[in-house]
């Protein structure tokens, strides 16, 4: 990828398509429009990374702090350094807490994580779990009755998961029509272990539940000059292969091959620019973050693909009362997957082969599918909540890590094996208005732009989600065979630590009720788009960033059309 452009070289460029943000969503952005002829200018907050960067490969040992100074880290970053991804191998690559906090009323805290300042986003970081929402997700308020349904439907959006597991490459196992989360295009099995082949049959056999491979964007055969998995493990570190889907080196990347794609690093974008008279989007402001010189750049369209928190403080920030904000719905219904919730128990029928420190990693888990409140099956009801919830985790056998004793009879316990099996719950958590985002025009950044104040808490609902991810997965485990049972039950974790933030600048088809349209297009400014995760009505219990994905596409297959026929 060539070297991104500076602030002075756009200067006065005028562009067919400003996208702002360059991870999941804006990288896409880019890639579909320049590559269908379109002058684009892509903002990003932060650096650009070198192949010097990506650590997969050096041991903790070779670091300056052994990776066991994590106040260290805190000194600069005591939000970020909470999320797991965040390690003295990549912490750098996170945004410094002191120049850019944000607030929150002191009765609701919330973890604002995996803010990160570097091309590709959090695609550098995330946890690459990769699943389709369905009709049971996008239709989920005509099933009970809360909030509002998605503006379209399961089959519109069907084309475009194809088209973007097929680029991006995805492991996992088809489970056939009828699986709650349907089937995509899959690179082979990464392959389960010896108790996770067990537990899976045992639960298909005794509760009629679909266990899974979990769904990850880390490719299993070459695809467009990258290479497969090698099974190094940690991809939060980078990846010198390009084995995990990234869009610095994937979207970005093609985009900028173009010719026609100019990214610029350090604009910290701060207004979308409009003209009163037209009532559309001009351009963006945005403060150069070396120099803090304000420029703007101009375009016929502007994209935010910022994040979904990060593109609604930008819109709260472009106008009285936020733009785009005749609904008055702006920052409101703000969303997070509750966990905390789950079990583990040892299957000691079901050991394999032993995993020690040098065994190769597979850097992904499995799924096991909802079956709670599921339409049309009264026996997966529960009176306590709506909607459902997912399980994460897996198994392995390995060397005893919690060994008791002292002396000899320790390190004979550590000779031990052991084969564990765990699971964790991701559940859905409900659009409320009163979960919202707002300006605080009392603190800015260190660039000298309004943060911004979080509200959110877990309601009755959720409490009682994550209650019965507990309950229910030490009641499978048990039954299943499994022995000494742990119920994982962590009441006091706060909204954030799912890092799926979405909503708060949510689709629907009532402009009185939504800021966007299906096609993600702003109501009130026909070439305003906001393709992030911002647009989501509800959360469904999967990980988002698949479906943001295949939304962008979508989305910029249209603002295509609609430039064609000279409506934009």
């Amino acid at each position: 990828m060539q070297a991104p452009a500076s602030s002075a070289a756009v200067a006065g460029t005028r562009f067919d398509v400003i996208v702002v943000g360059s991870g999941a969503s804006g990288g896409w952005a880019a890639k579909r429009l320049s590559e269908a002829g379109l002058q684009v200018c892509m903002l990003e907050a932060g650096r650009a990374l070198t192949d010097a960067d990506y650590q997969e490969h050096v041991p903790a040992h070779a670091l300056p702090y052994r990776a066991r100074a994590d106040e260290v880290i805190r000194r600069t970053r005591p939000k970020q350094k909470d999320c797991y991804a965040c390690r003295e191998w990549n912490y750098h690559w996170f945004a410094n807490d002191i120049d850019e906090p944000y607030t929150t009323p002191s009765d609701k805290p919330f973890a604002w994580m995996g803010r990160l300042r570097v091309v590709g986003g959090r695609t550098n970081v995330w946890g690459r779990q990769s699943y389709r929402l369905g009709d049971i997700d996008f239709k989920a308020a005509s099933h009970d009755g809360h909030g509002i349904d998605w503006p379209l439907t399961y089959t519109d959006l069907a084309p475009y998961y194809d088209l973007v597991e097929e680029y991006v490459g995805i492991t996992g196992i088809a489970e056939g029509p009828d699986a709650v989360v349907p089937d995509g295009r899959f690179h082979p099995p990464m392959g389960l272990s010896c108790v996770e082949h067990g537990v899976r049959n045992r639960l298909r056999r005794q509760f009629g539940r679909t266990m899974t491979l979990g769904r990850s964007a880390n490719i299993t055969k070459p695809i467009n000059g990258r290479g497969a998995c090698h099974y190094c493990g940690p991809c939060e570190h980078g990846c010198a292969t390009h084995s995990y889907f990234n869009s610095a080196f994937t979207t970005v990347a093609d985009a900028v091959a173009t010719g026609r794609t100019t990214l610029v690093t350090g604009a910290m974008v701060s207004q979308v620019l409009t003209d009163p008279a037209t009532r559309k989007a001009t351009g963006v402001r945005y403060v150069d973050r070396a120099t803090r010189q304000v420029r703007e750049v101009h375009a016929r369209v502007v994209v935010l693909a910022a994040q979904a928190l990060e593109s609604t403080r930008i819109l709260l920030n472009s106008q009285d009362g936020g733009l785009a904000n005749g609904s008055g719905v702006l920052g409101r219904y703000l969303m997070d997957h509750i966990s905390g919730g789950g079990a583990a128990a040892e299957f000691p029928d079901l050991a394999g082969t032993v995993m020690g420190p040098g065994s190769p990693r597979r850097p992904n888990g499995i799924y096991l599918m909802r079956f709670r409140n599921l339409p049309g099956q009264p026996a997966s009801a529960s009176k306590d909540f709506l909607r459902g919830y997912g399980y994460q985790g897996g198994g392995s056998t390995g060397l005893r890590s919690n060994a008791p004793g002292f002396g000899a009879a320790y390190k004979a316990a550590l000779r031990e094996t052991s084969t564990t099996f765990s699971l964790g719950g991701f559940g859905e958590c409900l659009p409320h208005a009163d979960n919202h985002v707002a300006l605080d025009r009392d603190v800015v950044d260190a660039w000298g732009i309004p943060v911004l104040r979080v509200s959110m808490r877990w309601t009755d609902n959720e409490l009682a989600l994550r209650r019965d991810m507990a309950v229910q997965a030490a009641e499978m485990l048990e039954a299943l065979g499994g022995r000494r049972i742990q119920i994982r039950l962590n009441a006091r974790q706060i909204p954030g630590y799912g890092i799926h933030e979405v909503g708060t600048a949510r689709m629907g088809a009532d402009p009185k009720q939504s800021v966007l349209n299906q096609f993600q297009q702003a109501h009130e400014l026909q070439n305003l788009f906001v393709t992030d995760g911002a647009g989501f009505p509800s959360i469904a219990c999967q990980n988002p960033t698949l479906t943001i994905m295949a939304l962008t596409v979508r989305s910029c297959d249209y603002m295509l059309e609609q430039m064609k026929t000279g409506n934009l």
